[in-house]
């Protein structure tokens, strides 16, 4: 790959960025090298704080029945209820009724 090819590729890589970033090589290079470097740390970021924002549905919706969502939680993995945070946050926004029966059989 030619020079100018190279470059070429890494201005199109930096279109959109501020100031020098998109239009001088130098700083060109780093800012994609950063932008990666940052993606791929968020990439993991993201999922952190989807689990968060499942644990305070859920907590949300499990506080109306009396219960804590560590007790829930606990009540879940005794009786080998296999559902994960992600299906029980959704149940709790879109299909309040089946959460509710989940609920009522763990309390039994």
């Amino acid at each position: 790959m030619g020079h100018v090819k190279k470059r070429r590729k890494l201005l199109k890589a930096v279109k959109g960025f501020k100031w020098g970033r998109k239009k001088l090589i130098k700083l060109a290079k780093t800012a994609r090298t950063k932008a990666g470097a940052h993606a791929y740390m968020d990439r993991r970021k993201k999922k952190r704080t989807m689990r968060g924002l499942w644990q305070i549905r859920i907590g949300a919706f499990v506080k109306e029945h009396d219960l804590s969502y560590s007790r829930f939680i606990d009540l879940l993995k005794k009786n080998k209820v296999a559902v994960d945070r992600k299906i029980l946050a959704d149940l709790a926004i879109n299909n309040k009724e089946v959460l509710e029966a989940i609920i009522a059989k763990l309390k039994k």
